[in-house]
């Protein structure tokens, strides 16, 4: 009797626990809202930072450089250890537009929830959906950040938000089409174009009136991709968004490749076509059309003569350093003239070669360029030195881009240790974190300042 008496009390135990452990269980989700979401995911890209090679999708831990140093992503798993297993959908939802965790303490926007703040409630819970039930939970907890005094004390970025957060979901232009506003959805939101190609502030954060005018990640170069650039017409774009190449001669590499591989790639069809209509009529500044149309009128770049391979070593004392270096390590697949060959892409006129940097010249030589699928261009960075990569660089944006934009050693010393060093970062390291801390108070009071005499 005693036996089964204490028999009893421990399935009761049990079902206790297991009571306990389901209240922070998320509730059932329909299949078609799970693959909803999956497919939601792709397009925001989340594998990209949240993934690491050969690791459990979305356990987290890829570090991700920036300014301030190494910023390691979360574990986004539904495991209740390391994950996101025991987040309701309001909770989720206030990580993934708000960038505050369910323990209340900030994320960083390396996340992009500045842009996933567009996104539309129907669509948060249909990702949510997706990341509580489509995906496997993993119980390994990603390294933490630890970023140096004071952007480590997280609820700095509470002010920050406060400057800079837009809280309002996208809404629709009446005067545009269905594609147009899907497009800007997208863009604005799941794709968050302008967290990459809108130039950044002091406290980088995204200048709103300079709206995907191009700026620098740090290491790549995003360009300005507001409407009117030479070259690029819807079609153009489609192509570019889907394979990484398009008929301009334009090929992806970098976070942009990374991008096209793991969500452009797999979005379907119409999203990728109403992005481009988008792209193609954003409104913005009228500086575009001028750009293309200066662009479209310099003159082309004058034919490089080729020389065959026998003859490099006697030539060796009657060109640049720079044609040199490019005729021993780049001609043999894009040949002497930049022409390309073998499926390989041309370099004479490359859309790469009218940026106004020369960064994404250097990093392609740095670290190559290589697609998930296709053929490849390896990386020279242990081969040649940082005088010699700005060497070959110069002389490729000369010779086949027409271009004046040089970089020096420095510079590509710089792009090989991942870039310049926030002046945020160097102010912290002289000892000035109070007065970071100061300066963004005040920013903070000047701008409720401003907004309250905008609203007299």
């Amino acid at each position: 009797m005693v036996e089964r008496f204490l028999s009893l009390l421990a399935r009761l135990g049990v079902l206790a626990l297991l009571a306990a452990s389901s209240a922070h269980a998320a509730p059932a989700a329909s299949e078609a809202r799970v693959e909803r979401g999956r497919y939601l995911a792709v397009a925001g890209d989340c594998a990209a930072c949240h993934t690491q090679a050969g690791k459990t999708p979305f356990s987290g831990g890829v570090p991700i450089a920036s300014p301030l140093g190494t910023i390691y992503s979360t574990n986004i798993t539904p495991s209740a250890a390391a994950g996101i297993g025991s987040y309701t959908q309001e909770e989720f939802s206030r990580a993934l537009r708000r960038g505050v965790r369910a323990d209340g303490s900030h994320l960083y926007p390396a996340m992009p929830y500045t842009a996933y703040a567009k996104l539309s409630d129907a669509d948060t819970a249909d990702l949510y959906a997706y990341f509580m039930h489509g995906v496997k939970a993993d119980d390994t907890a990603p390294p933490k950040t630890a970023l140096p005094f004071p952007f480590n004390v997280r609820l700095s970025m509470a002010f920050w938000n406060t400057l800079f957060l837009d809280t309002d979901v996208y809404r629709p232009d009446a005067s545009r089409s269905a594609e147009w506003n899907r497009g800007g959805y997208l863009a604005q939101g799941l794709a968050h174009c302008g967290t990459c190609h809108t130039p950044r502030n002091f406290l980088m954060a995204e200048k709103p009136e300079l709206y995907l005018q191009g700026g620098s990640l740090g290491t790549w170069y995003a360009p300005d991709i507001t409407p009117g650039k030479a070259g690029w017409d819807h079609a153009s774009l489609v192509d570019y968004l889907r394979t990484g190449h398009a008929k301009n001669g334009a090929t992806a590499g970098g976070p942009m490749l990374e991008a096209i591989d793991k969500s452009f790639s797999k979005m379907a069809p119409q999203d990728i076509r109403a992005i481009a209509t988008y792209l193609a009529d954003v409104p913005g500044p009228a500086h575009g059309a001028a750009q293309a149309s200066a662009q479209a009128s310099a003159p082309a770049p004058a034919p490089v003569k080729a020389v065959a391979a026998g003859d490099v070593a006697e030539m060796a004392g009657a060109i640049g350093k720079g044609e040199r270096l490019y005729r021993n390590n780049c001609a043999s697949c894009h040949q002497a003239g930049g022409e390309g060959m073998r499926g390989l892409p041309a370099l004479r006129a490359h859309t790469v070669l009218r940026y106004p940097s020369a960064d994404n010249v250097a990093m392609a030589v740095l670290e190559g360029v290589w697609p998930e699928e296709g053929q490849g261009m390896p990386g020279f960075a242990a081969e040649l030195s940082d005088s010699e990569v700005a060497e070959v660089s110069n002389y490729a944006m000369a010779a086949f881009g027409n271009s004046a934009v040089r970089i020096d050693a420095a510079r590509v010393a710089e792009l090989r240790q991942g870039g310049a060093a926030s002046p945020l970062l160097l102010l912290a390291r002289a000892g000035m974190g109070a007065g970071v801390v100061a300066l963004l108070v005040l920013v903070w009071w000047l701008a409720r300042r401003r907004r309250r005499k905008q609203r007299r």
